[in-house]
């Protein structure tokens, strides 16, 4: 039997992420070739199967253009707990896309800020302006609440994550795996002491993410790194560096 669903939202709000949830696994069956009971990262692998010698970014950008593909509800359920759990309110997301795990962002962030009276935001990034039109219209039906707390940037997120950081509570990494690292090392240094880094698909994609994980669980890294045991993975590595 599952549980029911941690998340505090409006009823409408609640049914918009349902919908969201249940298309989006309706796309990942279709897209699949496994067919049904499938989860985001094996349609990835698939579509990277497509591309002739393997993915350069732009081809893979093309191919993403018009794929609704959405971080698995069980992960955003987890994060918004823990986010609600630790008070942040400062969280960056690497790789918004239609919107759907922002909304679980900005509704934890909302909670925390009342909770614990600091402010904060969601620095939402998305490289696509078509899938940044629809993750707007999204937030905009769930109204003021949701929408109020993000800041989306539109663009290559490796250039409009490198100004205007505040003290980072939360990293999400949900994007294409070769920018993972990259994306890390600009944020790292708004990282506060204690901030978590969430990354999906670290097993199912391990030798893909080879460079950034190795980057985390080097010695001296200041990463202190669990996998998860969701679907596919979903690593947690909390940031306690050692005072220089």
């Amino acid at each position: 039997m599952s549980s029911r669903s941690p998340v505090d939202a409006p009823q409408h709000v609640a049914q918009l992420l349902s919908q969201l949830h249940k298309k989006s696994l309706e796309q990942e069956a279709n897209l699949s070739k496994t067919g049904s009971n499938v989860r985001s990262s094996d349609v990835l692998r698939d579509l990277k199967d497509r591309l002739p010698d393997g993915p350069s970014r732009d081809a893979f950008d093309k191919v993403m253009l018009d794929k609704f593909i959405a971080l698995d509800e069980d992960k955003c359920h987890f994060m918004y707990q823990l986010i609600t759990a630790t008070g942040a309110t400062n969280i960056v997301e690497a790789g918004t896309s239609f919107g759907v795990s922002t909304i679980y962002l900005a509704l934890a962030v909302a909670k925390a800020k009342t909770a614990t009276g600091k402010l904060g935001k969601v620095i939402a990034t998305e490289k696509e302006v078509q899938k940044a039109e629809i993750a707007r219209k999204h937030w905009r039906e769930c109204g003021e609440a949701v929408e109020n707390e993000i800041e989306l940037r539109v663009g290559d997120l490796l250039e409009t994550l490198k100004k205007d950081l505040p003290e980072v509570d939360l990293l999400l990494l949900d994007i294409w795996s070769a920018l993972a690292l990259p994306t890390l090392k600009i944020v790292q240094r708004k990282l506060r002491y204690g901030a978590v880094v969430l990354t999906d698909n670290t097993i199912s994609s391990a030798q893909s993410y080879a460079d950034l994980l190795a980057y985390m669980r080097a010695p001296g890294s200041g990463f202190h790194n669990m996998t998860l045991p969701f679907t596919n993975g979903f690593e947690m590595s909390v940031y306690l560096p050692k005072a220089k």
